[in-house]
């Protein structure tokens, strides 16, 4: 069997795979930082850059269950803020840029749930950003075609439409809240 990036680092993932810890995040976050790293020479990168597929899924562990996307998104492709459920996520960017900001969600001294903007972060290819479960992100194309690589624990399709474990926030009157 031939070894690539790709399959060197998913398999480095499953051997350090375990219960949510700092060393654990640590190892996932290096790993998809080389993907994004990775020669466009290596074949599957090769696909990906002449294909541009807007969604592909490029492994799922079998035993463990998580899951490595590819995207590639436009300039100016905004995705508002949203969480990812009970899931921890990793991007990476290949190619392009991708500004991610954060966010913090209160409450209102009227009872109404808002996101208070944290920060932004500018991601270059080659850089990763960690989210952690209930950590609230939105993402923005600044220069694409953008490739980036989505890392997460567990399959958040199920997560979304099954379980129903993802908040999409929505603007109202002005503000960021749930639905």
């Amino acid at each position: 069997m031939s070894t690539n990036t790709l399959t060197r680092a998913m398999a480095a993932v499953r051997e350090a795979w375990g219960p949510l810890t700092t060393d654990l995040v640590e190892t996932c976050r290096l790993q998809i930082e080389s993907l994004a790293n990775a020669s466009p020479d290596e074949s599957w990168l090769g696909d990906l850059h002449r294909d541009q597929p807007a969604s592909r899924e490029l492994y799922r562990d079998p035993t463990h269950g998580f899951v490595l996307m590819a995207h590639f998104e436009h300039a100016s492709l905004y995705r508002p803020p949203h969480d990812h459920g009970r899931s921890w996520v990793i991007y990476a960017v290949q190619r392009g840029e991708s500004e991610m900001g954060t966010y913090g969600r209160i409450e209102t001294p009227g009872g109404e749930t808002r996101l208070v903007k944290r920060s932004a972060t500018l991601v270059k290819p080659g850089q990763a950003q960690v989210y952690l479960p209930g950590d609230i992100h939105d993402t923005l194309c600044v220069s694409g075609p953008a490739l980036l690589f989505r890392f997460t624990e567990r399959d958040l399709k199920w997560e979304d439409a099954i379980e129903k474990k993802v908040t999409r926030y929505v603007q109202h009157n002005g503000f960021w809240s749930v639905p």
